[in-house]
């Protein structure tokens, strides 16, 4: 039996053999009506799917499943070892097909699903437990800054523990020979947002030149959840930005007409320009 997550009509779905299928993709539309993005659809999708195939291989359904099967269910992705320590013996370590984080992400997502089974009269009970932030016996806070609560953000919700780890940086000779290797502005504009302003490849590809504050060097990105904020980022973008729409953008507008791949708006039209294209920085919008 094979379950695995499918594009129909513009809208991520589940299919398959999995007889369950239909209520998992009752939750995706779910929320899809509570507007989350597209791309995390998908990845609620690819969690449930996750869950299906250790079901089917198990023949659990979900009206079954209880807090143990979702434990083994944990160890059957591999994110914890197989048997106990014993003296003098060797453990045997299975392979690890998923990290800690990524089994608690999938612990989330697949509680959420569980929550709208609930919610709907398919289950009257979520099996999946919920860790212990805490039982309540902690003395309150107190004095001028006793509002504002531990200085620590508190991880809750995980089922596996997950190691806190410094972010990795790249030394600078190796960033200076990564953007050195880009052959056009453009591309190098993009690199620069990235690097030095800590944008995801979505939030450049979604910048708008009307964004792009060059007096104050700084952008408007609109992140996750529609949510914006303002990103201070080096002269270094600013000048690779500048460039290009000096030196190659009129090139590419005009070669993007060319190819009719697009229908362009202007360089500032009612509908702004677009700083991202297919694979870089700086098309018009086109709707």
């Amino acid at each position: 039996m094979t379950v695995q997550v499918r594009l129909v009509n513009g809208e991520y779905r589940i299919g398959g053999d999995w007889e369950e299928a239909g209520k998992a993709n009752a939750f995706l539309a779910h929320l899809a009506a509570r507007a989350f993005s597209p791309a995390t659809i998908r990845a609620y999708a690819f969690d449930v799917v996750n869950l299906a195939r250790f079901l089917i291989d198990q023949g659990i359904g979900l009206a079954e499943v209880t807090p143990v099967d979702v434990f083994a269910w944990v160890d059957w992705q591999g994110a914890r070892r197989d048997g106990g320590a014993s003296a003098g013996k060797v453990v045997a370590l299975r392979r690890r097909t998923a990290a800690a984080s990524t089994v608690n992400r999938r612990v989330a997502a697949v509680r959420a699903f569980f929550e709208y089974l609930v919610m709907t009269g398919a289950r009257t009970d979520n099996p999946v437990p919920s860790p212990r932030r805490g039982q309540g016996l902690r003395p309150v806070a107190r004095g001028l800054l006793g509002h504002l609560g531990p200085g620590r953000p508190r991880g809750g919700g995980r089922l596996v523990r997950q190691p806190w780890r410094l972010p990795e940086s790249l030394p600078a000779g190796e960033v200076d020979a990564f953007v050195a290797s880009l052959r056009t502005h453009r591309d190098r504009a993009m690199a620069l947002a990235m690097l030095l302003g800590g944008l995801r490849s979505a939030e450049v590809r979604g910048l708008m030149l009307a964004d792009a504050d060059m007096g104050r060097r700084r952008l408007r990105v609109t992140g996750k959840g529609g949510k914006e904020r303002h990103v201070p980022v080096d002269r270094a973008f600013f000048a690779e930005l500048a460039a290009y729409l000096r030196l190659e953008r009129e090139a590419y507008l005009r070669d993007r007409t060319r190819r009719g791949r697009h229908r362009l708006a202007g360089v500032a039209g009612a509908h702004g320009a677009c700083l991202t294209g297919d694979h870089g920085l700086i098309r018009a919008s086109v709707d």
